[in-house]
């Protein structure tokens, strides 16, 4: 039995906290903060931590990744492209790899940062994305490191997994991205439901995540650059004819990097 919980850290990252309920051990997600992790060991002592998976190299993914390992001799997984601390296994794109008797795969996903991966569990019931920042709820990380066409190609493999695909993504950004998409696609009935129901959430101190593969594709503007309003309203960022996906893609991410 999998149990899948948020531990927040700073101020709106979250570390993923797989539990195996049979066996009482459990696997951490990009744990850029050790305290919160070490906290939830410490009120169930015992539980063991086993694995940390890392997408990518960026402070709050992996800050709390050498403590963790010292003070848990967890198995560190993380992308074989990027220096990651205290990393045993270097993964690949393709890789299929074991964490508490789930079986996942690796997907190579650059744009956010050259060497980062998402890891993915192809349940035929429940299938599970742990995509780091390259996707997020209603949005997308930002370039720091790859480029347009390496983003966009990246989440289109993601959006090409199955629709009932939960995804968890490593910050609470969902509003701030709804408000982005809400000015891309002013008349898109389901922005405007996921505005409400979110902002509602928000309120009642719920968290936004897990999302779906199937909701990302009706709200999410970054994934849904072949549509035709979408396109027009990155021509009329840049006013230009972005006559590819990728170009169109480029537009609306220079475009929510001055929203």
């Amino acid at each position: 039995m999998l149990q899948i919980d948020a531990l927040p850290a700073f101020n709106d990252n979250y570390i993923w906290l797989l539990q195996d309920t049979t066996h009482k051990r459990c696997a951490v997600v990009d744990p850029g903060d050790a305290a919160p992790v070490l906290a939830w060991l410490a009120l169930h002592p015992d539980w063991a931590l086993s694995d940390i998976l890392i997408t990518h190299h960026h402070f709050d993914h992996v800050g709390g990744v050498a403590q963790l390992h010292e003070h848990t001799s967890a198995k560190v997984w993380g992308p074989a492209l990027e220096t990651i601390p205290a990393r045993q296994v270097a993964l690949n794109d393709g890789d299929r790899i074991e964490v508490m008797g789930l079986e996942f795969k690796v997907i190579l996903v650059p744009g956010h940062t050259l060497g980062h991966i998402a890891y993915y569990h192809d349940d035929p019931a429940a299938p599970l994305l742990f995509c780091g920042d390259t996707l997020f709820a209603a949005g997308c990380g930002r370039l720091f490191e790859g480029t347009p066409e390496q983003m966009h190609h990246s989440l289109s493999r993601l959006a090409a997994l199955p629709a009932h695909t939960g995804v968890y993504c490593t910050h609470e950004y969902t509003l701030s991205n709804l408000r982005f998409a809400r000015a891309v696609e002013p008349n898109n009935p389901d922005i405007a439901a996921r505005v409400d129901q979110v902002t509602q959430w928000r309120a009642e101190g719920r968290i936004s995540l897990p999302s779906t593969i199937a909701l990302e594709l009706r709200t999410n503007p970054f994934l849904r650059v072949n549509e035709t309003s979408v396109k027009e309203k990155a021509d009329e960022w840049n006013s230009l004819d972005n006559a590819s996906p990728s170009a169109v893609f480029a537009s609306l991410r220079s475009w929510k990097d001055k929203f």
